[in-house]
């Protein structure tokens, strides 16, 4: 692999706000924008589509490895685009959120997966969020930070996010949808969800969009 360093990695577990900041935060600095969660709600979303058994992991990573993927950046939104459809919106769904986990940890998944990621963070510099950027993806990142929040506030968040969206929810069983996620994410086999040695710990629990921004913008531009 090459050395890539030119990246901001982003890690922490759903909800912790790493997406919208990642992205403002590339806006900031004028670097590119890698949303990997999306390429996994993609993967997941082809195999639905496709109609693959979930649980026939060959099946499932032969569908990824087939995938067309392609992410474009218009007007400051990073779009989902497979196949020639944008499916940013489809990926989004309850549906896709439940299963992704199965995705997570298939080891042909990540690997496809996390070659087209070094491949976008080899072109320039750029900031990376995720679950396992820090600690696999890009290891050598210049800058690595943990977001994290309290579980009652990422669940608030998504909440408001799906509302948004038009969608009914149930704010009970969001939170539980969420705590499992989170169990799953960091006691998975494949690049379990935990904060990288060198990572700074932002907690974003009683802090605005605006500030976590200007925050790790200060820390980065420090260290670049």
């Amino acid at each position: 692999m090459k050395d890539i360093t030119e990246v901001v990695a982003i890690d922490g577990p759903a909800g912790a706000g790493k997406s919208t900041v990642a992205r403002r935060l590339a806006e900031r600095l004028g670097f590119r924008f890698l949303d990997t969660g999306a390429m996994y709600r993609a993967a997941t979303w082809w195999a639905l589509d496709q109609d693959i058994d979930l649980d026939d992991a060959l099946a499932v990573a032969q569908a990824t490895q087939s995938m067309p993927l392609e992410l474009k950046d218009e007007e400051g939104v990073q779009r989902a685009m497979v196949d020639g459809r944008d499916v940013s919106q489809a990926i989004r769904t309850p549906e896709v959120t439940r299963e992704i986990y199965r995705l997570d940890q298939n080891r042909a998944v990540r690997a496809h997966l996390v070659a087209l990621q070094q491949a976008f963070g080899a072109l320039g510099p750029t900031v990376a969020e995720g679950r396992d950027m820090g600690t696999v993806v890009f290891p050598k990142a210049k800058c690595k930070f943990f977001l994290d929040a309290s579980l009652d506030e990422r669940t608030r968040r998504r909440a408001v996010d799906l509302a948004a969206a038009g969608r009914s929810v149930d704010v009970a069983t969001l939170r539980a949808e969420i705590h499992e996620r989170d169990e799953k994410n960091r006691n998975r086999e494949v690049a379990p969800l935990i904060r990288a040695k060198d990572a700074m710990l932002v907690d974003t629990t009683a802090m605005t969009l605006d500030e976590v921004v200007d925050h790790i913008a200060g820390l980065v531009r420090a260290k670049w």
